[in-house]
């Protein structure tokens, strides 16, 4: 069985590569087990300075994986849901899949995200977890888990994003390219697909000539500006919101349609109407790294 996330280190630098390219490298427990692992090695090694993380195949990260009947997440979608257990589950921190998102913002070795392709509900989440963010002009980013089936978890798009975006991407669920992403500061830079690669190696390499001391301090205080304006608070809110959201009427039917028929069926109902992610048309698809000459 092959590895869910790699891990390799070049001088000052490790990369933490999510390795399900056949899955849109979708989010499965040993998955999560597997970062933890490689940003604890990244965190622990005093010769790393920088950290990029970055998505095997022609996506970063397609959110949680909903295949295979959704066995391998038995416990939050059980027929007899339980909300103090599912309450257990996401707060708790030696249960919650938070704890691997924060991983790369606690980590105080800076981080950064290369997103290409999709990055899509729990991808975003866990990819604006990151310190610094570069994406593809045409990758999308999104959180269609606003129309059925979740609600934020870490926050990250209500932080980085001012009341009047926060709310409309919180409301709407739309996506988003690269390019938008970054006009509204989502995040960091985007550039062209073809150069996506090289112009985070070069930043890497800009940051990794900083003192450790430096980058460590520098990326503390930032955080904890942003800790102080609840940020604890809101990951305690949002898992638990998203349990409820999962076990709505509505959310139950999503499951069950997932189960039944498989998740592109569940999926083509969640946002047909709205005609975006899967259900866009081939031209407001992102280009896939695997074309490229």
């Amino acid at each position: 069985m092959q590895d869910s996330v790699k891990y390799a280190k070049n001088g000052a630098i490790a990369t933490i590569t999510l390795n399900r390219p056949e899955k849109y490298n979708t989010i499965r427990p040993e998955l999560l087990e597997q970062l933890d692992a490689a940003l604890r090695e990244a965190n622990t090694d005093n010769g790393v300075k920088v950290i990029i993380l970055e998505g095997a195949g022609d996506s970063f990260c397609g959110g949680f994986d909903f295949s295979d009947g959704l066995q391998h997440y038995d416990e939050i979608v059980e027929d007899n849901y339980d909300p103090g257990l599912d309450v257990n589950l996401v707060v708790n921190q030696y249960k919650t899949y938070l704890n691997q998102f924060m991983g790369l913002w606690r980590g105080l070795k800076p981080v950064i995200a290369k997103i290409h392709g999709y990055c899509v509900g729990g991808g975003s989440e866990m990819a604006l977890c990151a310190d610094l963010v570069v994406a593809s002009d045409d990758a999308r980013i999104g959180t269609p888990y606003s129309r059925v089936w979740g609600c934020h978890l870490s926050g990250m798009w209500v932080y980085r994003l001012g009341l009047a975006k926060a709310k409309y991407y919180a409301l709407t669920g739309d996506w988003i390219s690269g390019k938008e992403a970054a006009d509204i500061e989502l995040i960091n830079f985007s550039c062209p697909l073809e150069e996506l690669d090289e112009r985070v190696q070069k930043l890497a390499e800009k940051l990794a000539n900083i003192p450790l001391t430096q980058l460590i301090s520098m990326k503390l205080i930032v955080n904890q500006a942003y800790d102080n304006m609840g940020l604890q608070s809101t990951q305690t809110l949002g898992p638990i919101l998203d349990g409820i959201m999962r076990n709505t009427p509505e959310g139950r039917e999503f499951v069950r349609v997932a189960k039944a028929d498989g998740v592109k069926r569940a999926v083509t109902l969640r946002d047909g109407p709205f005609g975006d992610y899967s259900q866009a048309p081939v031209e407001e698809q992102p280009r896939k790294r695997s074309a490229l000459p």
